[in-house]
């Protein structure tokens, strides 16, 4: 006999929105310090279904992603602000078009347009910091990221944070063992 209480939510926890950490494949050892990270939009396209009383919205067969954002905080030796300068300025090849081959070159130096992407994983932590969750987007590039203002009228230090704007593939949902959820 099955128990009432057998689909009712186990842990009656709340996730908490400090509780993340961002990575990428390509810069294991950029840990981006992220202070703000949103798990992007997925919107479902409709079609119209024509009907002689009311035209009918019915599930379209499209889906379209937002971009993910991130903000971070930049570290003293503006590593992992760079490496996303440099993979942005990379693609956009702005001084020259060699710029644009050494990014999509492999270490093998043969061509692959694949190296221009990279895989990330935002990992959802737990209460007790723990990994529950990662959210893994496919084929990411960087479209923007902000400026750094240095100002010597300051009376505080505020340390120096920036944004990132990418675009991807698609992104998952997995557990803490890469099963979907």
């Amino acid at each position: 006999m099955t128990s009432v209480f057998a689909n009712q939510i186990q842990n009656r926890n709340f996730l908490a929105p400090v509780g993340f950490k961002f990575t990428l494949a390509k810069f294991p050892k950029i840990d981006f310090f992220s202070n703000s990270a949103r798990i992007p939009e997925i919107v479902l396209g409709t079609a119209i279904q024509a009907s002689y009383l009311k035209d009918l919205d019915i599930p379209g067969e499209k889906l379209s992603y937002g971009d993910f954002t991130l903000r971070f905080l930049v570290d003293e030796n503006l590593e992992n602000y760079t490496a996303v300068h440099n993979w942005l300025t990379g693609l956009g090849f702005p001084e020259t078009p060699q710029q644009f081959k050494t990014k999509i070159t492999d270490e093998e130096g043969q061509r692959d347009f694949k190296e221009q992407f990279c895989d990330g994983s935002l990992s959802i932590l737990n209460s007790n910091f723990r990994t529950i969750a990662r959210v893994k987007f496919s084929d990411l590039f960087p479209t923007s990221i902000t400026s750094l203002e240095f100002d010597a009228t300051e009376n505080d230090i505020n340390f120096f944070t920036a944004e990132a704007s990418f675009k991807y593939t698609v992104y998952n949902i997995v557990d803490k063992n890469g099963n979907p959820l």
